[in-house]
């Protein structure tokens, strides 16, 4: 028996959606394409084999990577009674098959048809949200990655010389509407709307990164990604909240963005903790509501303004052009010299303390 599932709306509504609004990116660069894609099969795997009696799951990442990790802890959170056959740990298995260019072999004997050839080697991992390139030639830092080898984006050297602009409307941090401002293209369905700016970015050069990583196995691996909708989404989503998030709530939301991008790249997903900042990341953007102007041009994301119902920000007030504008809010710039002297308190002390050690007068 055999399960086809069409996964996409929910992967981009309960996962993608859910790392925008937590701006969830590891190691300051990664957008977590391949990471926050494995809860969704876990899952729905998982589902199947309860509702078929079946006592064993089974996936087919390798025995140095991330995706082990991830359908496993993942399994074992929904149901740890289930198994997981992982072949590429079998020692049977590795004995026959040492590596990648002998399962090329065995794909080529047994008419097996696949997108990898000895010449190219490398690895590729699809999904709505980015592709992936690891492995072959690119385990070398050196070697650039080959042209061709992209599929969602362009060269940004061969985008178009014209920058096409965008608005995209966000409600409580969710992507809400996407509109094309030459021909009014407009996107609502969240399926549609990500299709939709990934099809627009991709054919502007948008969201293409080459880096290496700390796997959650100890290992550092180069991998070349793009990710053309979500990098835009992050843009617009960083700048709205711009206008509209408390800076102490911002602060700590951030803290709660590492956390949350290093739980999903190891796995967590259907960890309590996890559950537990998504509940803070929704508070924290109970006010982002708005809209973003961009353009997209040659691999550049540009923001051209932006607009919320909710504002933090106040033009009077941060005028520095009229005297009042702050008196609606009780703010007298007279006020600084106390504010200024009350935070050089613990600065003084310290230089203080500091230069009597230096004179050997403690």
């Amino acid at each position: 028996k055999v399960f086809i599932e069409d996964l996409k709306k929910e992967f981009v509504t309960d996962y993608v959606f859910e790392a925008i609004k937590a701006n969830a990116i590891y190691e300051s660069r990664y957008l977590l394409g391949t990471s926050i894609a494995r809860p969704v099969i876990a899952k729905r795997q998982i589902e199947i084999a309860q509702a078929e009696g079946a006592k064993y799951v089974a996936h087919g990442a390798t025995g140095k990577g991330n995706d082990q990790v991830r359908f496993e802890m993942c399994a074992q959170a929904l149901d740890a009674s289930i198994e997981t056959i992982a072949p590429w740990r079998d020692p049977e298995f590795l004995e026959r098959f040492k590596g990648r260019q002998d399962l090329l072999a065995y794909a080529a004997e047994q008419g097996i048809p696949v997108d990898a050839t000895p010449k190219a080697p490398y690895s590729v991992d699809e999904n709505l949200f980015h592709t992936s390139f690891e492995s072959g030639m690119l385990e070398d830092p050196m070697v650039a990655p080959m042209k061709e080898m992209f599929k969602m984006t362009v060269d940004p050297k061969d985008a178009p010389d014209q920058a096409e602009a965008l608005r995209i409307e966000f409600k409580a941090g969710v992507p809400v509407k996407v509109t094309h401002k030459a021909d009014n293209t407009e996107k609502t369905d969240p399926l549609e709307l990500f299709c939709y700016l990934n099809e627009v970015a991709g054919r502007n050069g948008v969201g293409r990164i080459d880096i290496v990583e700390n796997r959650f196995v100890g290992i550092k691996s180069r991998g070349v990604y793009e990710t053309p909708a979500g990098t835009v989404l992050r843009e617009a989503h960083l700048d709205l909240e711009g206008m509209c998030l408390d800076r102490e709530v911002g602060r700590i939301r951030d803290m709660l963005s590492a956390e949350f991008a290093r739980l999903c790249y190891y796995g967590f997903w259907f960890a309590p903790e996890m559950d537990m900042i998504k509940v803070a990341v929704d508070k924290s953007q109970e006010n982002i509501d708005g809209y973003v102007d961009l353009e997209l041009y040659k691999g550049n994301v540009t923001i051209l303004g932006r607009s919320s119902p909710k504002p933090l920000y106040s033009a009077d007030l941060a005028s520095m052009d009229i005297d009042d504008g702050g008196a609606a809010f009780d703010y007298n710039p007279g006020d600084a010299q106390g504010f200024i002297k009350i935070n050089a308190v613990r600065l003084k002390m310290y230089n203080h303390m500091a230069r009597k050690i230096e004179a050997g007068e403690t």
